[in-house]
Protein backbone atom coordinates (compact mmCIF):
# COMPACT_ATOMS: atom_id res chain seq x y z
CA UNK A 1 0.00 0.00 0.00
CA UNK A 2 3.07 2.36 0.85
CA UNK A 3 4.73 1.37 -2.03
CA UNK A 4 1.66 1.91 -4.42
CA UNK A 5 0.82 5.59 -3.05
CA UNK A 6 4.62 6.29 -3.47
CA UNK A 7 4.43 5.09 -6.73
CA UNK A 8 1.47 7.16 -7.39
CA UNK A 9 3.01 10.29 -6.09
CA UNK A 10 5.85 9.75 -8.53
CA UNK A 11 3.85 9.06 -11.14
CA UNK A 12 2.37 12.82 -10.72
CA UNK A 13 5.40 14.32 -10.22
CA UNK A 14 6.61 13.18 -12.92
CA UNK A 15 3.28 14.43 -15.10
CA UNK A 16 4.02 17.76 -13.91
CA UNK A 17 7.46 17.90 -14.70
CA UNK A 18 6.02 17.16 -18.80
CA UNK A 19 3.51 19.13 -18.41
CA UNK A 20 3.81 21.59 -21.36
CA UNK A 21 3.19 25.46 -20.60
CA UNK A 22 -0.14 27.78 -21.17
CA UNK A 23 2.39 29.99 -23.55
CA UNK A 24 3.34 26.99 -25.60
CA UNK A 25 -0.29 26.22 -26.41
CA UNK A 26 -0.52 28.05 -29.74
CA UNK A 27 -2.04 27.33 -32.67
CA UNK A 28 0.03 24.80 -35.45
CA UNK A 29 1.06 27.12 -38.68
CA UNK A 30 -0.98 25.26 -40.75
CA UNK A 31 0.65 25.70 -44.03
CA UNK A 32 3.31 23.68 -42.63
CA UNK A 33 0.85 20.84 -41.84
CA UNK A 34 -0.20 20.88 -45.36
CA UNK A 35 3.36 21.12 -46.91
CA UNK A 36 4.05 17.34 -44.77
CA UNK A 37 0.71 16.06 -46.01
CA UNK A 38 1.94 17.05 -49.34
CA UNK A 39 5.49 15.34 -48.98
CA UNK A 40 3.90 11.89 -48.03
CA UNK A 41 1.68 11.62 -51.35
CA UNK A 42 5.13 12.43 -53.07
CA UNK A 43 6.93 9.30 -51.07
CA UNK A 44 4.32 7.56 -52.68
CA UNK A 45 5.03 8.52 -56.00
CA UNK A 46 2.62 11.36 -56.23
CA UNK A 47 3.77 14.84 -57.93
CA UNK A 48 2.42 17.55 -56.26
CA UNK A 49 1.94 20.90 -57.64
CA UNK A 50 3.02 23.05 -54.08
CA UNK A 51 1.10 26.18 -53.79
CA UNK A 52 0.87 25.96 -50.40
CA UNK A 53 4.16 27.56 -49.09
CA UNK A 54 5.27 31.05 -49.63
CA UNK A 55 8.35 29.82 -51.10
CA UNK A 56 10.62 30.62 -54.10
CA UNK A 57 11.54 27.73 -56.33
CA UNK A 58 14.41 29.48 -57.37
CA UNK A 59 17.80 29.07 -55.81
CA UNK A 60 19.87 31.89 -53.90
CA UNK A 61 21.95 34.44 -56.29
CA UNK A 62 24.61 33.11 -57.63
CA UNK A 63 26.53 35.57 -56.15
CA UNK A 64 25.51 34.27 -52.93
CA UNK A 65 26.17 31.05 -53.05
CA UNK A 66 29.43 31.58 -54.49
CA UNK A 67 30.42 33.78 -51.37
CA UNK A 68 29.24 31.27 -49.09
CA UNK A 69 31.70 28.95 -50.95
CA UNK A 70 34.51 31.25 -51.08
CA UNK A 71 33.87 31.61 -47.30
CA UNK A 72 34.04 27.91 -46.03
CA UNK A 73 37.34 27.76 -48.21
CA UNK A 74 39.04 31.04 -46.72
CA UNK A 75 37.16 32.47 -43.63
CA UNK A 76 37.23 31.37 -39.72
CA UNK A 77 32.90 30.98 -39.50
CA UNK A 78 33.36 32.62 -35.93
CA UNK A 79 30.43 34.77 -34.22
CA UNK A 80 29.80 37.88 -35.34
CA UNK A 81 28.29 41.18 -33.70
CA UNK A 82 25.07 40.54 -31.56
CA UNK A 83 23.82 43.16 -34.52
CA UNK A 84 25.58 41.49 -37.12
CA UNK A 85 28.53 42.06 -39.60
CA UNK A 86 29.35 45.53 -39.85
CA UNK A 87 29.60 45.61 -44.06
CA UNK A 88 26.25 43.98 -44.06
CA UNK A 89 24.68 46.45 -42.15
CA UNK A 90 26.07 48.74 -44.05
CA UNK A 91 25.15 47.11 -46.94
CA UNK A 92 21.70 47.30 -46.25
CA UNK A 93 21.70 51.08 -44.79
CA UNK A 94 23.05 51.58 -47.88
CA UNK A 95 19.56 49.48 -50.25
CA UNK A 96 17.37 51.70 -48.45
CA UNK A 97 19.31 55.36 -49.51
CA UNK A 98 19.68 53.52 -53.66
CA UNK A 99 16.11 51.93 -53.44
CA UNK A 100 13.81 54.34 -51.27
CA UNK A 101 16.04 57.29 -50.74
CA UNK A 102 16.44 57.71 -47.64
CA UNK A 103 19.22 57.16 -45.08
CA UNK A 104 19.07 55.09 -42.49
CA UNK A 105 22.03 54.74 -40.18
CA UNK A 106 23.83 51.12 -39.82
CA UNK A 107 23.66 51.50 -36.36
CA UNK A 108 19.94 51.14 -36.00
CA UNK A 109 20.08 47.97 -38.20
CA UNK A 110 19.90 44.53 -36.49
CA UNK A 111 20.59 41.29 -38.43
CA UNK A 112 18.43 38.52 -37.60
CA UNK A 113 17.37 34.91 -37.86
CA UNK A 114 14.70 35.34 -40.50
CA UNK A 115 12.05 37.60 -39.67
CA UNK A 116 10.89 35.28 -37.61
CA UNK A 117 13.22 36.12 -35.19
CA UNK A 118 12.89 39.85 -35.60
CA UNK A 119 9.31 39.47 -34.98
CA UNK A 120 10.26 38.02 -31.36
CA UNK A 121 13.23 40.06 -30.58
CA UNK A 122 10.70 43.56 -31.77
CA UNK A 123 7.91 42.50 -29.30
CA UNK A 124 10.32 41.96 -26.50
CA UNK A 125 11.35 45.07 -26.90
CA UNK A 126 8.60 46.87 -26.65
CA UNK A 127 6.01 45.21 -25.40
CA UNK A 128 5.08 43.77 -21.82
CA UNK A 129 3.16 41.03 -21.36
CA UNK A 130 -0.56 41.46 -21.49
CA UNK A 131 -0.19 44.44 -23.99
CA UNK A 132 -2.92 44.70 -27.00
CA UNK A 133 -1.19 44.75 -29.82
CA UNK A 134 -3.58 44.55 -33.21
CA UNK A 135 -3.14 42.93 -36.59
CA UNK A 136 -4.78 42.61 -39.36
CA UNK A 137 -7.05 39.71 -40.97
CA UNK A 138 -6.49 38.04 -43.16
CA UNK A 139 -2.93 37.86 -42.13
CA UNK A 140 0.10 35.94 -41.74
CA UNK A 141 -0.71 33.73 -38.40
CA UNK A 142 2.56 33.53 -36.24
CA UNK A 143 2.11 37.09 -35.76
CA UNK A 144 -0.72 36.17 -33.13
CA UNK A 145 0.14 33.01 -31.96
CA UNK A 146 3.82 34.71 -31.20
CA UNK A 147 2.11 37.60 -29.31
CA UNK A 148 0.62 34.64 -27.46
CA UNK A 149 3.30 32.77 -26.43
CA UNK A 150 4.83 35.86 -25.34
CA UNK A 151 2.07 36.56 -22.94
CA UNK A 152 0.75 39.65 -24.97
CA UNK A 153 -3.21 39.95 -26.22
CA UNK A 154 -2.95 40.13 -30.33
CA UNK A 155 -6.03 42.31 -31.47
CA UNK A 156 -7.26 41.11 -34.71
CA UNK A 157 -8.78 43.82 -36.96
CA UNK A 158 -11.24 42.64 -39.89
CA UNK A 159 -9.91 44.08 -43.36
CA UNK A 160 -12.82 44.72 -45.52
CA UNK A 161 -12.91 44.82 -49.68
CA UNK A 162 -14.11 48.26 -49.18
CA UNK A 163 -10.38 48.99 -48.16
CA UNK A 164 -8.98 46.74 -50.19
CA UNK A 165 -8.18 44.56 -47.35
CA UNK A 166 -5.59 47.01 -46.07
CA UNK A 167 -5.94 48.90 -42.66
CA UNK A 168 -6.97 52.13 -42.01
CA UNK A 169 -6.05 55.28 -39.66
CA UNK A 170 -9.73 55.24 -38.47
CA UNK A 171 -10.30 51.10 -38.02
CA UNK A 172 -7.29 51.21 -35.62
CA UNK A 173 -8.49 54.06 -33.61
CA UNK A 174 -11.53 52.31 -33.10
CA UNK A 175 -10.18 49.25 -31.91
CA UNK A 176 -7.75 51.79 -29.41
CA UNK A 177 -10.95 53.21 -28.56
CA UNK A 178 -12.99 49.84 -27.06
CA UNK A 179 -9.50 49.12 -25.36
CA UNK A 180 -6.05 50.94 -25.44
CA UNK A 181 -3.80 49.16 -27.56
CA UNK A 182 -0.08 49.24 -26.76
CA UNK A 183 1.02 48.36 -30.81
CA UNK A 184 -0.11 47.67 -34.32
CA UNK A 185 1.79 45.48 -36.96
CA UNK A 186 1.53 46.13 -40.60
CA UNK A 187 2.38 44.12 -43.90
CA UNK A 188 2.42 45.93 -46.98
CA UNK A 189 3.03 43.79 -49.57
CA UNK A 190 0.51 41.40 -47.08
CA UNK A 191 0.25 37.73 -46.43
CA UNK A 192 -1.87 35.97 -47.42
CA UNK A 193 -3.86 38.94 -49.76
CA UNK A 194 -0.81 40.43 -51.62
CA UNK A 195 -2.42 43.68 -51.29
CA UNK A 196 -0.21 46.80 -50.89
CA UNK A 197 -0.52 50.42 -49.19
CA UNK A 198 0.60 53.49 -50.92
CA UNK A 199 2.67 56.08 -49.38
CA UNK A 200 -0.50 58.28 -48.35
CA UNK A 201 -2.15 55.00 -47.16
CA UNK A 202 0.69 53.71 -44.77
CA UNK A 203 1.42 56.93 -43.86
CA UNK A 204 -1.99 57.84 -42.36
CA UNK A 205 -1.78 54.59 -40.41
CA UNK A 206 1.43 55.72 -38.89
CA UNK A 207 0.41 59.02 -37.98
CA UNK A 208 -2.68 57.84 -36.44
CA UNK A 209 -0.47 55.14 -34.56
CA UNK A 210 2.36 57.98 -33.48
CA UNK A 211 -0.65 60.16 -32.44
CA UNK A 212 -2.12 57.84 -29.89
CA UNK A 213 0.94 56.47 -28.71
CA UNK A 214 0.39 53.09 -30.42
CA UNK A 215 3.96 51.42 -31.35
CA UNK A 216 4.24 50.57 -35.37
CA UNK A 217 5.43 47.79 -36.39
CA UNK A 218 6.27 47.72 -39.97
CA UNK A 219 6.64 43.81 -41.83
CA UNK A 220 8.68 44.59 -45.14
CA UNK A 221 9.53 40.97 -46.35
CA UNK A 222 7.77 41.06 -49.16
CA UNK A 223 9.81 44.32 -50.46
CA UNK A 224 10.94 43.67 -54.24
CA UNK A 225 7.78 41.51 -55.07
CA UNK A 226 5.59 44.58 -55.95
CA UNK A 227 3.75 44.60 -59.50
CA UNK A 228 0.63 47.68 -58.69
CA UNK A 229 3.18 50.40 -57.74
CA UNK A 230 6.63 50.65 -55.40
CA UNK A 231 6.23 49.43 -52.40
CA UNK A 232 6.94 52.23 -49.87
CA UNK A 233 9.08 51.78 -46.63
CA UNK A 234 7.85 52.87 -43.33
CA UNK A 235 11.70 53.79 -42.26
CA UNK A 236 11.10 56.64 -44.68
CA UNK A 237 8.21 58.13 -42.92
CA UNK A 238 9.14 58.08 -39.27
CA UNK A 239 12.42 57.19 -37.31
CA UNK A 240 10.04 56.05 -34.38
CA UNK A 241 9.18 52.84 -36.77
CA UNK A 242 10.28 49.66 -36.31
CA UNK A 243 10.58 47.55 -39.95
CA UNK A 244 11.37 44.13 -40.30
CA UNK A 245 12.50 42.73 -43.49
CA UNK A 246 13.81 39.34 -45.10
CA UNK A 247 16.48 37.70 -47.57
CA UNK A 248 13.92 34.91 -47.81
CA UNK A 249 11.31 36.06 -50.27
CA UNK A 250 12.54 38.35 -52.81
CA UNK A 251 16.53 36.64 -52.54
CA UNK A 252 14.97 33.33 -52.42
CA UNK A 253 17.13 32.50 -49.02
CA UNK A 254 14.30 30.85 -47.12
CA UNK A 255 16.41 27.83 -45.91
CA UNK A 256 19.26 30.50 -44.93
CA UNK A 257 17.31 32.34 -42.59
CA UNK A 258 18.96 35.79 -42.96
CA UNK A 259 16.89 38.86 -42.46
CA UNK A 260 17.15 42.01 -40.62
CA UNK A 261 15.69 44.91 -38.71
CA UNK A 262 15.51 48.62 -38.42
CA UNK A 263 14.54 50.02 -35.07
CA UNK A 264 14.59 53.42 -33.46
CA UNK A 265 17.76 54.84 -32.24
CA UNK A 266 16.31 54.10 -28.61
CA UNK A 267 15.94 50.39 -28.86
CA UNK A 268 18.93 49.62 -30.93
CA UNK A 269 20.99 48.91 -27.70
CA UNK A 270 18.00 46.90 -25.96
CA UNK A 271 17.33 44.81 -29.27
CA UNK A 272 21.10 44.20 -29.17
CA UNK A 273 21.45 42.73 -25.24
CA UNK A 274 18.29 40.45 -26.24
CA UNK A 275 19.59 39.13 -29.40
CA UNK A 276 23.15 38.90 -27.10
CA UNK A 277 21.32 36.64 -24.77
CA UNK A 278 18.31 34.74 -27.09
CA UNK A 279 20.84 33.86 -30.13
CA UNK A 280 24.46 35.38 -29.78
CA UNK A 281 24.81 36.18 -32.96
CA UNK A 282 23.02 35.32 -36.57
CA UNK A 283 24.67 32.50 -38.74
CA UNK A 284 27.63 33.99 -39.81
CA UNK A 285 27.49 31.94 -43.61
CA UNK A 286 24.53 33.51 -44.06
CA UNK A 287 25.84 36.51 -43.13
CA UNK A 288 27.94 36.61 -45.60
CA UNK A 289 25.98 35.45 -48.78
CA UNK A 290 23.19 37.83 -47.74
CA UNK A 291 26.00 40.90 -48.51
CA UNK A 292 26.57 39.35 -51.75
CA UNK A 293 23.12 38.46 -52.44
CA UNK A 294 22.99 42.39 -53.10
CA UNK A 295 25.10 41.83 -56.53
CA UNK A 296 22.16 39.45 -57.86
CA UNK A 297 19.60 42.00 -58.06
CA UNK A 298 19.28 41.81 -62.16
CA UNK A 299 18.83 38.02 -61.66
CA UNK A 300 16.00 38.41 -58.78
CA UNK A 301 14.33 40.90 -60.79
CA UNK A 302 14.12 37.88 -63.40
CA UNK A 303 12.39 36.05 -61.06
CA UNK A 304 9.99 38.61 -59.98
CA UNK A 305 9.17 38.56 -63.80
CA UNK A 306 8.37 35.09 -63.36
CA UNK A 307 6.29 35.42 -60.74
CA UNK A 308 4.25 38.28 -62.66
CA UNK A 309 3.94 35.79 -65.30
CA UNK A 310 2.17 33.13 -63.12
CA UNK A 311 0.31 36.26 -61.35
CA UNK A 312 -1.09 36.25 -64.36
CA UNK A 313 -1.64 32.39 -65.76
CA UNK A 314 -3.90 32.65 -62.19
CA UNK A 315 -5.80 35.39 -62.89
CA UNK A 316 -6.80 34.48 -65.68
CA UNK A 317 -7.02 30.96 -65.93
CA UNK A 318 -8.84 30.75 -62.14
CA UNK A 319 -12.10 32.25 -63.36
CA UNK A 320 -12.37 29.57 -66.66
CA UNK A 321 -12.11 26.84 -63.37
CA UNK A 322 -14.55 28.41 -61.44
CA UNK A 323 -12.51 30.25 -59.12
CA UNK A 324 -13.67 33.83 -60.14
CA UNK A 325 -13.10 35.97 -57.20
CA UNK A 326 -9.41 37.15 -55.71
CA UNK A 327 -8.52 39.72 -53.06
CA UNK A 328 -5.59 42.07 -54.28
CA UNK A 329 -2.84 40.35 -56.12
CA UNK A 330 -0.78 43.82 -55.96
CA UNK A 331 2.74 42.27 -54.86
CA UNK A 332 4.11 39.30 -52.73
CA UNK A 333 3.23 36.03 -54.59
CA UNK A 334 -0.13 34.82 -53.64
CA UNK A 335 -3.87 34.66 -54.63
CA UNK A 336 -6.51 34.48 -51.86
CA UNK A 337 -9.72 32.82 -53.60
CA UNK A 338 -13.21 32.41 -52.52
CA UNK A 339 -14.05 29.21 -52.65
CA UNK A 340 -17.69 30.03 -51.11
CA UNK A 341 -19.37 28.92 -54.21
CA UNK A 342 -18.20 25.27 -53.48
CA UNK A 343 -17.96 24.99 -50.09
CA UNK A 344 -17.84 26.64 -46.42
CA UNK A 345 -15.28 24.56 -45.16
CA UNK A 346 -11.58 25.43 -46.82
CA UNK A 347 -9.78 23.63 -44.78
CA UNK A 348 -11.81 20.03 -45.98
CA UNK A 349 -11.62 21.85 -49.46
CA UNK A 350 -8.11 22.23 -49.48
CA UNK A 351 -7.58 18.82 -47.87
CA UNK A 352 -9.78 16.93 -50.64
CA UNK A 353 -7.73 19.59 -53.56
CA UNK A 354 -4.63 17.55 -52.16
CA UNK A 355 -5.59 14.10 -52.05
CA UNK A 356 -7.96 14.24 -55.59
CA UNK A 357 -5.55 16.66 -57.36
CA UNK A 358 -2.12 16.90 -56.01
CA UNK A 359 -2.28 20.34 -56.06
CA UNK A 360 -1.66 21.73 -52.56
CA UNK A 361 -2.83 25.28 -51.19
CA UNK A 362 -3.48 26.30 -47.67
CA UNK A 363 -7.19 26.96 -45.87
CA UNK A 364 -7.76 30.25 -45.18
CA UNK A 365 -8.82 29.42 -41.65
CA UNK A 366 -5.01 29.62 -40.93
CA UNK A 367 -4.91 33.29 -41.83
CA UNK A 368 -8.18 34.61 -41.10
CA UNK A 369 -10.31 33.17 -38.10
CA UNK A 370 -13.61 34.83 -38.68
CA UNK A 371 -13.94 34.38 -42.47
CA UNK A 372 -10.99 32.23 -43.15
CA UNK A 373 -13.41 29.28 -44.12
CA UNK A 374 -14.63 30.96 -47.44
CA UNK A 375 -10.98 31.22 -48.66
CA UNK A 376 -8.07 29.38 -49.89
CA UNK A 377 -4.51 30.97 -50.31
CA UNK A 378 -2.47 29.85 -53.67
CA UNK A 379 1.50 30.60 -53.81
CA UNK A 380 2.63 31.44 -57.31
CA UNK A 381 6.41 30.99 -56.63
CA UNK A 382 7.18 28.42 -58.37
CA UNK A 383 7.21 27.59 -62.72
CA UNK A 384 4.60 28.95 -65.12
CA UNK A 385 4.65 24.97 -66.20
CA UNK A 386 3.44 24.35 -62.65
CA UNK A 387 0.90 26.93 -62.60
CA UNK A 388 -0.75 25.88 -66.22
CA UNK A 389 -0.70 22.71 -64.88
CA UNK A 390 -2.56 23.74 -61.67
CA UNK A 391 -5.36 25.25 -63.52
CA UNK A 392 -5.87 22.75 -65.29
CA UNK A 393 -6.11 19.99 -62.58
CA UNK A 394 -8.62 22.46 -60.87
CA UNK A 395 -10.77 23.00 -63.53
CA UNK A 396 -11.06 19.30 -64.11
CA UNK A 397 -11.68 19.04 -60.12
CA UNK A 398 -14.45 21.21 -60.42
CA UNK A 399 -16.05 20.99 -63.60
Amino acid sequence: MVDATLRDTVERGIAALTTPSNRSNVPPFMVMDVMAAAERIEAAGGHVIHMEVGQPAAPAPRAAIAAAHSALEQVRIDYTSALGLASLRERIARYYRDSHGCTVDPGRIVVTTGSSAAFILAFLAVFEPGDRVAVTVPGYPPYRHILTALGCEPVLIETTSETRHALTGEALLAAHRKTPLKGVLVASPANPTGTMMSREALASVIDAAHDAGIRFISDEIYHGLDYAFPAVTAAALSPDALVINSFSKYFCMTGWRIGWMVVPEALARPVERLQQNLAISVPTLSQIAAEAAFDGTAEMEAIKHGYQENRRILIEGLPKAGLTKFLPADGAFYLYADVSDFTSDSFEFAKRMLEETHVAATPGVDFDPFRGRHFIRLSYARSADDMREAVARVARWLA
